[in-house]
């Protein structure tokens, strides 16, 4: 078993890239806006035809998080770009290569782990689970830590936790199953816009094939998750861990009972939740009733 702990509050890392990133990764989003807009599409409609949700073309284009050969080569094809942004592709490759995201030194265990995933469980009933969020949202999370970041912190913490969420579109993609407390989704955490903005989002990674997303409702008089959140990650070709944070305290578990129970305590609360239909649906009623 092993164990971490920091003096921050968790925050899922810090960004550290080189500047000549930085304008490759602006260029290139710049390059897909205008053919976009020349096209006349929206982000929308963009994301809809090649596979990828509203947030992460915007995210691209506002250099917020890394443009993905992936999604390079589909824009390009479909927007008809002449290989302009296809071309790109192994230059992002090699500046993938170059950025490094540093995290505290509490976190680097897990983030190391998370990176290899092949497998996701999640338990949340403190906040949505950083690979979910927006960056509105994430924001809102770094902005009401305490004590408090300076600005330029809390940028680098966004960024840094929307390129961890890269692992969700790349391929292939691990298999996720997150349990989230209806509480959670409720309480207008940043405001009613990052809420509303929080729901649409979760809609959406629910409607991806590789993840299961399921609501906790409040009203359920059966709760096998009182001992608070957690992560379960199967790293490629590695035995399951857990991972827990508290307050300024995190650890990687690894220990084979230790992971098993809360394995079987995973197993019990996706039991007691709605089911992902059922949750879909509560969160349009809950987007409905913004």
């Amino acid at each position: 078993m092993a164990a971490q702990s920091g003096t921050g509050a968790p925050t899922g890392g810090e960004a550290e890239g080189t500047d000549e990133v930085a304008d490759l990764f602006r260029t290139l989003g710049r390059q897909i806006k205008v053919a976009r807009e020349r096209a006349g599409l929206s982000q929308k409609e963009l994301g809809e035809r090649i596979g990828y949700g509203e947030e992460t073309i915007s995210s691209v284009e506002r250099a917020r998080r890394t443009p993905q050969p992936e999604l390079l080569v589909a824009v390009d094809r479909l927007l008809e770009c002449g290989g302009l942004l296809a071309s790109a592709a192994e230059d992002v490759e090699r500046a993938k290569t170059r950025r490094r995201v540093r995290h505290p030194e509490w976190f680097r265990d897990y983030a190391r782990l998370e990176a290899e995933a092949v497998e996701l469980r999640y338990f949340a009933n403190q906040a949505v689970p950083g690979l979910f969020q927006t960056q509105e949202y994430a924001r809102a999370v770094f902005t009401s830590r305490q004590p408090f970041f300076d600005e330029e912190t809390i940028e680098e913490r966004v960024v840094a936790r929307m390129a961890r969420q890269d692992l969700m579109t790349r391929w292939p993609t691990p298999t996720v199953s997150a349990v989230v407390q209806e509480s959670i989704l409720r309480q207008p955490f940043g405001g009613p816009a990052v809420q509303r903005g929080q729901l649409e989002q979760l809609l959406r990674i629910g409607r991806l094939r590789h993840i299961e997303l399921q609501v906790m409702p409040t009203a359920s008089e059966d709760h096998a998750g009182m001992g608070g959140p957690f992560t379960l990650l199967t790293p490629k070709g590695r035995p399951q861990v857990a991972y827990l944070e508290v307050q300024h305290f995190s650890r990687v578990v690894t220990d084979p009972e230790e992971v098993r129970v809360l394995a079987a305590k995973h197993g019990s609360i996706r039991g007691q939740a709605l089911t992902p239909r059922e949750s879909s649906r509560l969160l349009e009623k809950m987007l409905g009733d913004l």
